[in-house]
């Protein structure tokens, strides 16, 4: 979201990658398959992020929902460029060296959520690990711009884990986002070879801290499943995801973006979802969203909207 996107750049996208060996690609079951997208109101969407110089991680994840969402104008705006500093093996984002911080993106993005009208908006990011405070100001800057446009519109941040960057989650928790997303994508066993970059206990402490911060902020974190994690690895997650108070779980089915990536080692069925659904509910959390096409932005005005009923609920009942 930092500049145009440049269509005609021919550098590899995952320079770390290309010598890795080729990876199986598992043919998809039918509960995966989505239809293609093109209705009108996504080519208006597509047009809108076009017109303001946009990126979004809708299209540089290659999310499976993109058609229904942005046939819903919902995008997820991706700011402080397209180039992440780290090399996740999950992740479609392009690896490198990042640009300089836009100082005009903040109003971009303020624009482009009035202009598709959006209720509730999700902003995400690459990681900044270049960067002094890991880009936490150029977050808060937009949680501002956003207000300043558009005071009504819900805010959703899903950020880096700010690594070695002290002062940088208070300056975020600061500009008050209306939710704090998180993701820790995988249980611990797996950090080294599918998030080699972060360090899973930073990542549960960062979501407790928020909570220490400003207990009244939703938390919210999101995993992978089929990357060959184990179900009492997914269960003990919950666990310490609760420990530190976090509200929103997410649970999705992990596809690799290519055959350079960590392969899928199995889909999870649809009845293995709902069985996690149903252990995380009664861990405590107050909403679960878990099913093969879950992703950490899929529906996420509606469900910051129920967050809130499940909240008021729960405090009625003491």
């Amino acid at each position: 979201m930092v500049t145009l996107i440049d269509r005609t750049d021919t550098r590899p996208r995952h320079p770390e990658k290309a010598n890795r060996p080729e990876n199986e690609m598992l043919r998809k079951p039918d509960w995966i398959r989505v239809k293609a997208p093109g209705s009108p109101i996504y080519k208006e969407t597509q047009q809108i992020v076009r017109e303001n110089g946009l990126v979004t991680v809708c299209e540089e994840a290659g999310c499976p929902n993109i058609g229904e969402c942005w046939s819903k104008k919902h995008a997820t705006m991706m700011i402080m460029g397209e180039i992440c500093t780290r090399a996740c093996a999950f992740c479609n984002v392009r690896t490198g060296l990042p640009t300089a911080l836009d100082p005009m993106e903040p109003e971009k993005v303020a624009n482009a959520v009035e202009k598709l009208g959006l209720a509730h908006v999700v902003i995400t990011s690459v990681d900044r690990d270049d960067l002094p405070d890991g880009g936490a100001e150029h977050f808060a800057q937009v949680i501002r711009a956003i207000r300043a446009r558009t005071p009504r519109t819900t805010i959703e941040i899903l950020t880096p884990d700010f690594l070695r960057k002290d002062g940088a989650l208070e300056i975020v928790v600061a500009a008050k986002p209306d939710v704090f997303n998180h993701n820790l994508e995988t249980v611990p066993s797996k950090y080294l070879k599918v998030r080699p970059g972060a360090r899973y206990f930073h990542s549960i402490r960062l979501l407790q801290r928020v909570k220490e911060l400003d207990p009244s902020m939703f938390t919210k974190s999101g995993i992978m499943v089929g990357l060959g994690e184990e179900r009492n690895e997914v269960l003990q997650l919950m666990d310490d995801l609760r420990s530190a108070d976090v509200d929103f779980l997410t649970i999705g089915q992990y596809l690799a973006p290519t055959k350079k990536h960590h392969p899928v080692q199995r889909f999870v069925t649809p009845e293995e979802f709902k069985s996690y659904a149903t252990v995380a509910t009664t861990k405590g959390f107050l909403l679960v969203s878990s099913s093969p096409l879950t992703r950490s932005s899929h529906h996420a005005g509606e469900d910051f909207e129920q967050l809130r009923a499940n909240r008021m609920a729960k405090l009625a009942h003491g």
